[in-house]
C-alpha cells in the first residue's frame, strides 16, 4: 500500500494545529521545510508536532547537507524520533532556499554523497573517523593537549537506537546514482510524469547492479504537486506556486534533466532565466503565472478527485511505495483548505486499497 504524505510550514504558534488536522484527516505523515530564512526551526516544528499526535509520520521534507553538520542533523532527528516514538524520517536534498538565502548555491554532488554517507554511519551509532569531517574555522583537538580524547566521532546516545530512515530528494541521473547507494529510499522530484519518474527508477536500480547491490533494497517515492478541486481552472491556478518551485529542480543549473518534449524543454529554461527566489513557492511570482495550463496539467496532478486518483494510481504502479503530495502550503486560504480537505476525503481512501 502506498504512504500518502502532506507538508506544512514549520510556523510554531501554528504547527500543533496543523499535526493535529494532518492526523484527523487521515494523511500517513507530515512533512515540513528546513528553510531557516523563511520560518522556524523544522526540528523545533517536529518535535511540537509530535507531542500532540499519535499515528502520523514526521519528517523534514526537506533539510540539507550545508547549513547543519551531519552529526548536528543525525542529533536532531534522532532527538524527533524519540519523542515521536519511532515515527520521524529525515528528507534531504542538496539545498534550495535555505542556502540561497545564505548567498550560496545547492551542495555539490561529490560533497552532498560524504555528507550522506556521514549521516547514515551516525544514525547507526557507528563512529565517522575525525580525518574524514570537514569542521571550519577550528584547529584540531589535538592542539588543546589533552591526557585524553575520543579517537572519532560518535553518538553515543544513538547506540542500539532506532535508526531513523533517510530519504534523498533526487532530480537528476548524479544524485539519482548517490541515493540509490547510500538512501533509504529516493523521493523524486521530476513532476507527475510517469515517463520521467520511470527513468530515475531505471537509473537508480542500474546503479545498485552496478555496485553489487540489490536492485530491490532500497524504496521509491516521489513529491507530486496535487491540487483536488472540481474545477480544473481553479485546481491550476491553486497549483501554480509549488509547481515552479519544484519544476524548477529540473532544470537548476540551466540544461533540462531527464525526458522531455520541445514545449516542456522549453518552459522550464525559459523559467530558469526568470526565477525570482523573492517569490519561492508563491503563486503571484513571474515562473509561476508563466506556466502553461499543457505543463500543469502533465508535471501536476490537477482537477476532480476521480481525475487525480487515476493519475496518482499510475504513478505508483511504477514501483512507488510513497507520494508525498505537495501543495503551496504558503496558501492557506479558503479554498486551498477545501481542496486539501477533498483530498483527504476523496483521494487518501481510493489509494489505500487500490
Amino acid at each position: 500500500m502506498v504512504e500518502v504524505w502532506t507538508h506544512a510550514a514549520p510556523v510554531p504558534h501554528a504547527i500543533a494545529a496543523e499535526a493535529r488536522l494532518a492526523e484527523a484527516q487521515g494523511w500517513d505523515g507530515l512533512g515540513v521545510p528546513d528553510s531557516q530564512n523563511r520560518a522556524g526551526d523544522a526540528y523545533v516544528a517536529l518535535a511540537m508536532a509530535a507531542t500532540v499526535t499519535e499515528r502520523i509520520g514526521l519528517a523534514t521534507a526537506v533539510t540539507n547537507s550545508i547549513t547543519r553538520m551531519a552529526a548536528t542533523t543525525a542529533a536532531a532527528i534522532a532527538s524527533v524520533d524519540r519523542i515521536a516514538e519511532g515515527r520521524a524520517v529525515l528528507g534531504i536534498g542538496r539545498g534550495d532556499s535555505a542556502v540561497a538565502d545564505l548567498g550560496r548555491a545547492p551542495a555539490r554532488v561529490e560533497r552532498f554523497e560524504t555528507y550522506l554517507r556521514h549521516l547514515q554511519t551516525y544514525l547507526r551509532g557507528e563512529a565517522v573517523p575525525f580525518d574524514e569531517l570537514e569542521v571550519p574555522a577550528t584547529r584540531p583537538v589535538d592542539a588543546l593537549h589533552l591526557a585524553d580524547a575520543a579517537p572519532e566521532s560518535r553518538i553515543q546516545w544513538l547506540a542500539g537506537a532506532r535508526k531513523v530512515p533517510v530519504e534523498v530528494a533526487v532530480s537528476g541521473p548524479r544524485m539519482f546514482r548517490v541515493a540509490a547507494l547510500h538512501a533509504d529510499r529516493l523521493m523524486f522530484a521530476l513532476g507527475a510524469d510517469a515517463e520521467r519518474i520511470a527513468w530515475g527508477i531505471g537509473i537508480a536500480r542500474s546503479a545498485r547492479e552496478a555496485a553489487g547491490l540489490d536492485p530491490d533494497g532500497v524504496a521509491f517515492g516521489a513529491y507530486v504537486n496535487c491540487v483536488c478541486h472540481p474545477e480544473i481552472e481553479v485546481a491550476r491556478d491553486l497549483v501554480r506556486g509549488g509547481l515552479a518551485t519544484f519544476a524548477r529542480f529540473s532544470v537548476m543549473h540551466g540544461n533540462v534533466q531527464g525526458p522531455a518534449s520541445g514545449e516542456t524543454e522549453g518552459t522550464l529554461k525559459a523559467m530558469h532565466s526568470v526565477y525570482d527566489m523573492r517569490k519561492h513557492t508563491r503563486g503571484d511570482s513571474r515562473q509561476a503565472r508563466m506556466l502553461s495550463p499543457e505543463f500543469i496539467d502533465r508535471f501536476a496532478v490537477v482537477g476532480p478527485p476521480d481525475h487525480c486518483v487515476e493519475k496518482l494510481r499510475a504513478l505508483a504502479g511504477l514501483g512507488l511505495d510513497k507520494l508525498f503530495l505537495a501543495t503551496n502550503f504558503t496558501l492557506r486560504d479558503e479554498t486551498g483548505l477545501e481542496a486539501i480537505a477533498l483530498a483527504a476525503k476523496e483521494v487518501l481512501p481510493a489509494l489505500r486499497v487500490a
